[in-house]
């Protein structure tokens, strides 16, 4: 039997993500689609329940919810290399097409641009819908847990707010601690992450030394390249709810001090929306053009990193504290409410805004059920899907 070596599992990891960096279109609820395909039923890395824990888990933290379940996925899996391979094989491929969209022309405008978009968007149907589905089945097998889902969905759809998300979860596990009280924990792989208390809060110290010395640095006359960075890190920390909720708070921070004029910040988002991987690529975009210096390839790593760097401080800080904390019989039973929850916020999040952003016609309709279909009954893989949805959709646009 062959011992795979930390070096063999952390190249495992970054082709891994590579693939789904290239591939994983339609924004982080598509992208959590993607990784239960792709980790949880095809690898079989760690089983539903675990994969349910790590979402549910990114959800109550600030920052890009996908991203950090793709980092928490390449920890598990091997170790602090892992971790970045991870990252870094699923951001760079967006990252790298954002910077050069920054230096082109108007790329995606125009009939043939939109009706690129607009099957993208349904390839996002077709890959949620199918993420719900799976997860239902094993998250919500009996009367209560599928009424802690429906709960969920009503909150997420009735507080329009990405908090909204964070209290359905709160709800869930709640609910699921009166429900499971003394119920044993079923998953049959033990979500424990090689992340030690010491290392857990080193990453929380160094969170909140530069939530809070960044802006003081800035005061004090730092350079230019710590405004950016100051800028793009207390973006990341205030996002809760997906990669759209950052777009307010980065244009408050580089339209409205005058780094980026509003019509390159509106162009380079769309464009973002064409793209696979992380939505918060869009700071490499943006990082090339700002006023400031350093801009181009140095400003966009700075802003890439910076927008990046808080979630996952939060996310090892919290990692280290949750393997004993899931081992307690009152734990077990909030994460059997929480997963329950999870899945009831991704199907609100199917309907609103991947189903109404997307299916405009029953030729629409026709298109997405096509790959909900290939996907499901005739077990094509992800990233085969894509392509064909979207020219599918690239014809129906055009066609209209």
């Amino acid at each position: 039997m062959r011992v795979e070596s930390p070096a063999y599992r952390a190249r495992e990891v970054f082709s891994a993500f590579l693939l789904l960096g290239l591939t994983a279109f339609g924004g982080p609820i598509a992208h959590l689609g993607y990784f239960r395909e792709a980790f949880v039923v095809r690898r079989k890395w760690l089983d539903e329940q675990s994969y349910a824990e790590l979402v549910a888990l990114c959800q109550f933290l600030p920052g890009p919810a996908s991203s950090q379940v793709g980092f928490a996925l390449g920890l598990l899996r091997a170790g602090p290399w892992g971790a970045a391979a991870a990252w870094l094989a699923f951001t760079l491929p967006s990252a790298i097409l954002m910077v050069l969209f920054a230096f082109a022309a108007n790329a995606l405008q125009g009939p043939l641009g939109s009706g690129l978009v607009h099957g993208l968007k349904l390839v996002a149907v077709a890959i949620v819908a199918h993420a719900v589905w799976g997860m239902a089945r094993n998250l919500c097998p009996d009367r209560a847990r599928a009424t802690i889902a429906l709960m969920a969905a009503i909150i997420v759809v009735s507080v329009n707010d990405p908090l909204g998300q964070v209290a359905a979860i709160g709800m869930g596990a709640l609910v699921g601690r009166v429900v499971y009280r003394g119920a044993l924990y079923g998953s049959t792989h033990s979500l424990s992450l090689p992340v030690t208390r010491r290392a857990g809060l080193a990453a929380l110290g160094l969170f909140f030394m530069l939530l809070l010395g960044l802006p003081l640095w800035v005061w004090m006359g730092a350079g230019q390249a710590i405004s950016v960075v100051d800028a793009f890190y207390r973006a990341g920390t205030l996002v809760f709810g997906g990669g759209h909720v950052v777009l307010p708070l980065l244009q408050a921070e580089v339209v409205a001090s005058g780094w980026v004029d509003a019509d390159r910040f509106l162009t380079g988002y769309g464009a973002a929306q064409a793209v696979p991987g992380p939505l918060f690529t869009f700071s490499a975009y943006l990082g090339a053009l700002v006023e400031l210096s350093p801009h181009g390839l140095v400003g966009a790593g700075l802003a890439l990193l910076a927008i990046f760097l808080p979630g996952f401080l939060l996310l090892i800080g919290v990692l280290s504290f949750w393997g004993s904390f899931r081992q307690r019989p009152g734990a077990q039973a909030l994460i059997y409410g929480a997963n329950a929850a999870a899945v009831g916020i991704l199907g609100a999040a199917f309907y609103h805004p991947v189903w109404t952003s997307a299916v405009l016609t029953p030729f629409d309709f026709a298109v997405a059920l096509t790959g909900f279909v290939l996907l499901t009954v005739w077990r094509v893989p992800p990233w085969a899907v894509v392509p064909v949805v979207a020219l599918g959709g690239l014809i129906v646009d055009l066609g209209a």
